[in-house]
């Protein structure tokens, strides 16, 4: 394409173009294509560029460029791939972030391209064929960390490198031994079963034995003295290990800037505002444990490489450079992370990625077929059987009031609802709880919604999904269910009664004797809404209809960008409102002085046409609490694998969250889960402006709505299997299901 200039290495030509993973290694001082059945092998004598392309659900492609140097690389080599990745990020319009990778030190983000595992193999990458590139069957002792993505390292093979913290792998040519530290996680063990079956059908072709050997436990079994046998002999290992009191130690978060020369300058630390970074300068964040380039979009390729190598020595003369993560951004590609480091990072109307290079890639896009949308369609799909039954409980204190079939789809804004759905599964019937918090609800009425929902959740056979969502936030399964759905204003509990009446506030509670305006809106007959809006002509936009009730007098209102569509719906629903009205309908431009008169007189209102908002790719995120400290953690890539048993999970799209509660997990209050999707709102981790009245709802593992599983590739037989994930992942690798007898686990302490 155009912008592939001549100073870029002609073996990038056409990269980023297709979806998926794209891998170059150094060779000779050239920069040669892996192929795809080498990915995720690579060699510790050389370095990498990595790109990873992926299609977003709005606009044009993502891209991520990784250059990953071995161990045993030589400098020419890594400084050839640093500047080959700047290069790469220069033809794809300098729209992407770039991680470097120091091998045994790799990002979890570099890692989940690669599961379950990347094994690193001595030698140097060739590629010609036919070279074993230096590959053995030596006995190879390797250490698995991580209970999502595995940092696999290779240790010395000796007794020594034995602890109770960590989970091993011993191969051999002929059998594959899983030692469990004492200490270690049920996740991690379950993850290093992963990493076994990986090593087994890749180097074994298959044919090898596997042996569990579990710390802590003596058991006399022939595997057990094999094992010991290979270190020379059983001999205790010792509860003092060195990295049990590994404590990790905040640094201060400094502030450079980087000269044209690569001069490191000190200009802050601690306190950081983005004014602080110019568009025509680089700088560098050190954070300790990760450093971030900034690189203004201003600057020069030159200049960027002399960051870059700046930020690299800085790393090997503070001895940081083994341990580190380094990861460079063009300004306005700015992680969340990076972003956290500073005071106030302002939200402008400035696209995630510049314009110019949006363009280009997404030209490059279409023109390999696949479809680049900049405002997609929402998507309006039911996920589940929305001819089931319906009930519907007004909040009342600490009464609830069942509403009657026939008035349940017409709720208050000054008030609370409990909406319980029962509809057909594939096995069973399935129950979906709704807290419905009115915008304009007092507090002691939203808290007893919530407490009313969690115990008859919590008493209710089947562990049913339940969700808080607030008037004018509703997401759209909760109006699916509903089909039809008036909200007036106002309320009727004694808790709304009581504060306007405390506060001297007007009651507007609907009446018919009084002024209304509703607006109409939806998508279909099945799916249709009348909103109750304060009845002003500022409250009127040109993309819907409305209803004016003034006393006798009804006017319908039609705004000039409606389509035919919102014209039907408009008739259903006053039909529904009140079939005795006889309406004189208007189009926005003809109306009469009387209508205007109605809402107080004409004054300006929205007139374009009403953009939707873009829609947000998914993000996986794990909850760890230890003594009231609340973190989560990204899970990148992640697939239904992820979503491991011991563990609460929140899956953010944007418009909704779902909290998902493993079976052996520690939460056992749907209501506890509900707090933390709420804490993660407060959080908003990817600094997205999630709003704090966004719909959260809470899973139970074995228990997931359709409307949760469209977003994996869904094996029902997963979600139903036994045991924690250890054991069921030592049942994939038995070749057992769930309800088979497991293996005894062979232990020895």
């Amino acid at each position: 394409m155009a912008f592939y200039s001549k100073d870029v290495d002609s073996a990038f030509h056409g990269a980023g173009a297709k979806p998926g993973l794209e891998i170059w290694c150094i060779e000779d001082l050239r920069l040669v294509p892996v192929p795809k059945y080498s990915h995720g092998k690579f060699y510790s004598g050389s370095a990498y560029v990595v790109l990873s392309t992926s299609v977003l659900k709005n606009g044009p492609p993502q891209h991520d460029i990784h250059y990953w140097m071995g161990n045993d690389a030589n400098e020419v080599d890594s400084a050839l791939a640093s500047d080959r990745a700047l290069e790469l990020d220069a033809a794809l319009g300098s729209c992407t972030v770039q991680y470097r990778e120091v091998q045994g030190q790799e990002t979890e983000k570099f890692l989940s391209y690669f599961k379950p595992c990347v094994i690193p193999v001595e030698g140097v990458y060739s590629s010609q064929p036919g070279n074993s590139n230096g590959e053995t069957n030596q006995v190879t002792l390797l250490t698995c960390k991580g209970d999502h993505v595995v940092h696999v390292k290779e240790v010395p093979f000796s007794r020594s490198s034995l602890n109770h913290n960590d989970v091993f792998i011993l191969e051999t040519a002929s059998k594959i031994f899983l030692f469990s530290g004492c200490n270690s996680s049920i996740q991690e063990r379950a993850k290093a079963l992963e990493v076994v079956q990986y090593i087994k059908e890749n180097r074994h072709a298959g044919n090898c034995e596997v042996a569990i050997i579990e710390d802590g436990k003596l058991v006399g079994d022939s595997d057990v003295g094999e094992f010991w046998s290979l270190f020379g002999g059983y001999a205790p290992i010792p509860r003092d290990s060195a990295l049990a009191g590994q404590q990790q130690v905040d640094s201060p978060v400094i502030l450079f800037w980087i000269n044209l020369q690569g001069k490191l300058s000190q200009i802050g630390s601690d306190s950081l505002d983005k004014d602080m970074l110019e568009k025509n300068k680089c700088y560098m964040l050190d954070c300790g444990a990760e450093v971030f380039v900034w690189m203004g979009r201003n600057t020069s390729i030159t200049e960027r490489k002399t960051s870059i190598s700046a930020a690299e020595d800085f790393l090997r003369k503070h001895d940081m450079s083994s341990r580190t993560h380094l990861t460079f951004l063009t300004e306005g590609l700015e992680t969340s992370m990076f972003k956290s480091y500073f005071n106030s990072w302002p939200q402008t109307a400035q696209t995630k990625l510049y314009d110019e290079g949006r363009e280009k890639v997404a030209a490059i896009f279409k023109q390999q077929g696949y479809e680049v949308k900049e405002l997609p369609e929402e998507d309006l799909q039911s996920y589940i059987n929305c001819r089931g039954t319906l009930k519907v409980w007004q909040v009342n204190g600490h009464e609830l009031s069942l509403i009657p079939v026939s008035e349940q789809t017409k709720l208050y804004s000054g008030d609370c609802y409990i909406v319980q759905y029962t509809y057909p599964g594939i096995e069973r019937d399935e129950s979906l709880f709704y807290a419905w918090l009115g915008h304009r609800s007092v507090l002691e009425d939203r808290a007893d919604a919530i407490f009313h929902m969690s115990a008859i959740v919590d008493s209710t056979r089947g562990d049913p999904v339940m969700a808080q969502v607030t008037e004018n936030r509703e997401p759209v399964q909760f109006f699916l269910i509903f089909q039809t759905l008036i909200v007036y204003k106002g309320g009727i509990s004694a808790g709304y009664k009581k504060f306007i009446a405390e506060s001297g506030i007007d009651d507007d509670t609907y009446d018919e004797k009084k002024t209304a305006l509703f607006r109409v809106q939806g998508t279909s007959p099945e799916n249709m809404q009348a909103i109750q809006v304060d009845h002003v002509s500022s409250s009127l936009n040109s993309s819907y209809c409305y209803i004016l009730q003034n006393g006798t007098s009804v006017f319908t209102w039609i705004g000039n960008l409606t389509l035919s569509r919102d014209h039907d719906l408009l008739d259903r629903m006053l039909e529904l409102i009140n079939p005795t009205w006889q309406p004189i309908s208007v189009r926005e431009g003809s109306e009469p002085d009387s209508f205007w008169s109605s809402l107080g007189g004409k004054t300006e209102y929205p007139r374009e046409k009403e953009m939707k908002k873009f829609i947000e790719d998914q993000h996986l995120f794990k909850f760890t609490s230890t003594e009231g400290d609340f973190k989560v953690k990204e899970i990148y890539s992640f697939t239904q694998d992820d979503l491991t048993t011991e563990d609460v999970l929140v899956l953010d799209c944007h418009k909704e969250i779902y909290v998902w509660v493993g079976r052996h997990s520690t939460i056992k209050s749907k209501q506890v889960a509900l707090n933390l999707g709420l804490k993660f709102l407060e959080t908003d981790i990817l600094e997205e402006e999630l709003s704090l009245e966004t719909p959260v709802y809470v899973i139970t593992e074995g228990h997931e709505p359709p409307f949760f599983t469209c977003f994996f590739e869904w094996d029902p037989s997963k979600a139903n299997m036994h045991g924690n994930s250890f054991e069921r992942k030592l049942a994939t690798l038995k070749g057992k299901t769930s309800s088979g007898t497991f293996l005894p686990l062979v232990s020895f302490s």
